[in-house]
Parts: structure tokens; C-alpha cells; sequence
């Protein structure tokens, strides 16, 4: 007989599938909702970052597939995981979390109706997750060239966003605090859209750029490395980040090549390479 924790992963493997088909990125998680795989660095915190160009898995959300057989070796390797993770930014749906918190003590749903009449959006009728709190989870999408970064109380108390980088708790996961599972009437749906309104919310400031060396600083040759180790999926995603980082550090026009060859290096055509790049040029108020 299967003990409750096995049954528990065997649930959790079985919901994660299932998200997978909707083309959705999962990895397995613990009951504390952190990743379920150790980092295989972990006795060396002076190597350099690993996004897990190694081959191995404990890299977190760079570990995220939608592959049945990778998200199997995944849980296999993970086999006290009770849940599983959604990560947020990747294709098809660049998936962006409005996760309405209920222990700070303020109404976070009310804030997010405050900013609403103020900045004249609606919420769609989108996937809602509920959360053993008592928060809830709303599933927005993005554009594929605008990458939404991760942020907590930065739009009001209570309200956080799980962007590129992040991920939510997917529903049918079971933590120390009890079930994640869908709101009546809302399994069915597909995320729905950011309202332009609210998006434009979600992003940073642009920056003052800082006048610095080219692409032979480490930070320059981080931004490359970064697209180099794109999987097919991640590609334009990663390589948006960087020429945003890059043009936020003023190095974007000094890095436009080497980043342009890193692109191409992945799969990536020229077109869209530069594409992705000129969208990075306007979104952080450069010219492409």
C-alpha cells in the first residue's frame, strides 16, 4: 500500500500532466511550496550561476517543462514533492500571477478594485486558484515580447506578481497549510489577457542608464551566456531580459552583436533576434 506521501506525489505528478497539456511549464514542489530538488551546487556557493546549463536538475523554475517525459524524470528524482509549480513568462501563455495575499492584514482584492477604477481596467473572467489562506491566485497573460518581472507589495500591500522567473502553486497541490485548488467555474478557462492598463503597471521605471564598458565587463558577458543557454521555448524570453538589462546599463547599442550572434547561436532567426531586441530598445525608452 502506498503511503500518503507517495499517493500525495503520485496526485501531484498526475495534476502536473495535466497542466503540461495546456502548455503550461510545471516543477515539482515540496510542502513548503519551494522546489523539491536540491540544488546540485549547493556545496559550492562561490561557483559561477548555473540556470542549469550543467544537465542536472535542481535549478528551480529553469528546470520547468511541459515534456511528459522530462516532467516524469522530474517528480522521479523528487520523490517526496506533494505539488507542483507553474512557471510564469515562458510560451505559449507568458503567464503572469496576481496573487492577492490575505496575512498581511489589508484587503488585497479591494486594492486591486482601487487600482482598477483608477487606471480605468477590468479584470477578465480568467483561472482563479485559491489558497489555503484564504488568497487567491488570478492567471493573466502577457505578450511575448514584454517580460513582467516579479514584485511583492510593489502595486499595493497585500498584492504581489510572479513574472518571468517566478511561478504559482498549481491547484491540486498540497502543502503544510492545506490544498491549492481552482474557484468554482474558472478550471475551464483560459488565462485571459493583462489589460494594457494594468500591464503597464506591472513593468519598471525605466533607468537612468549608466555609462559603462562593453561587452567584456562580466555583466556583459552574463548577458550573453544568459541567451546562450536558452532552451527552445526560452529563447526569445531570455534574450528580451537581457537587451532590457543591457540597455538599462547602457551597454544595449555595445552588446546589440554579440547578443544578435548568441540569438542565432539558440535557433533564433535574424529577424527575430532583431525583432526582439528593438522591442527591449522601446520598452526601457531607447531607441532601436
Amino acid at each position: 500500500m502506498a503511503t500518503p506521501d507517495r499517493q500525495a506525489t503520485t496526485l501531484a505528478l498526475a495534476h502536473a500532466l495535466s497542466a503540461a497539456e495546456r502548455g503550461l511549464a510545471v516543477i515539482p514542489l515540496s510542502r513548503t511550496k519551494l522546489p523539491a530538488l536540491r540544488s546540485p551546487h549547493r556545496d559550492a556557493p562561490s561557483a559561477p550561476a548555473c540556470h542549469g546549463e550543467c544537465g542536472r536538475f535542481g535549478h528551480g523554475v529553469y528546470d520547468a517543462s511541459t515534456d511528459p517525459a522530462r516532467i516524469r524524470e522530474l517528480f522521479a528524482a523528487a520523490p517526496r514533492a506533494t505539488g507542483y509549480g507553474i512557471a510564469c513568462g515562458l510560451p505559449p501563455h507568458h503567464l503572469i500571477g496576481v496573487d492577492l495575499d490575505t496575512k498581511t492584514g489589508t484587503d488585497s482584492s479591494a486594492a486591486l478594485r482601487e487600482l482598477a477604477l483608477r487606471h480605468l481596467f477590468t479584470i477578465p473572467e480568467t483561472v482563479v486558484v485559491l489558497t489555503p489562506s484564504g488568497g487567491r491566485h488570478l492567471w493573466l497573460t502577457g505578450p511575448p515580447d514584454v517580460v513582467v518581472p516579479n514584485s511583492a507589495g510593489r502595486l499595493a500591500p497585500g498584492i504581489d506578481i510572479r513574472g518571468a522567473g517566478g511561478y504559482l502553486v498549481g491547484p491540486g497541490s498540497r502543502t503544510d497549510h492545506g490544498v491549492y485548488g481552482t474557484a468554482p467555474g474558472t478550471a475551464h478557462l483560459p488565462p485571459a489577457a493583462c489589460p494594457q492598463a494594468l500591464l503597464r503597471l506591472l513593468l519598471p521605471p525605466p533607468r537612468t542608464p549608466h555609462p559603462g564598458p562593453p561587452a567584456t565587463t562580466p555583466h556583459g558577458h552574463g548577458l550573453v551566456q544568459f541567451v546562450l543557454a536558452a532552451h527552445e521555448g526560452q529563447r526569445n524570453t531570455r534574450l528580451f531580459w537581457a537587451a532590457c538589462r543591457a540597455y538599462e546599463n547602457g551597454i544595449g547599442p555595445v552588446l546589440l552583436a554579440p547578443l544578435l550572434d548568441a540569438a542565432l547561436d539558440t535557433g533564433l532567426t535574424e529577424r527575430e533576434a532583431r525583432a526582439t531586441i528593438a522591442s527591449a530598445a522601446r520598452m526601457t525608452g531607447h531607441q532601436p
